[in-house]
């Protein structure tokens, strides 16, 4: 019962992170709800007993899309909202 809820909770964040990516006006933002989207996504992963696949999202999912991201939003000249 108790992994259930959490599993719903899970899903829940991921729904609301998801939802605040498309609506932010800050790029910046959005890259960073979708790597939550992501880390919970491998959370999810881990307890419905797929380690490997949890893993691999968090690793590249959650972690090096986030990075590159960010990493090319640093380097790319952005408007007044970003």
């Amino acid at each position: 019962m108790t992994e259930i809820l959490i599993l719903v909770l899970l899903i829940l964040i991921s729904i609301i992170a998801a939802i605040y990516a498309v609506l932010t006006k800050k790029t910046i933002n959005a890259v960073i709800a979708s790597g939550v989207i992501s880390l919970m996504a491998s959370i999810i992963f881990l307890l419905v007993a797929a380690p490997d696949v949890a893993m691999t999202e968090a690793t590249i999912g959650a972690g090096l899309t986030t990075v590159v991201f960010l990493y090319a939003l640093k380097h790319v000249k952005g408007g007044e909202d970003d």
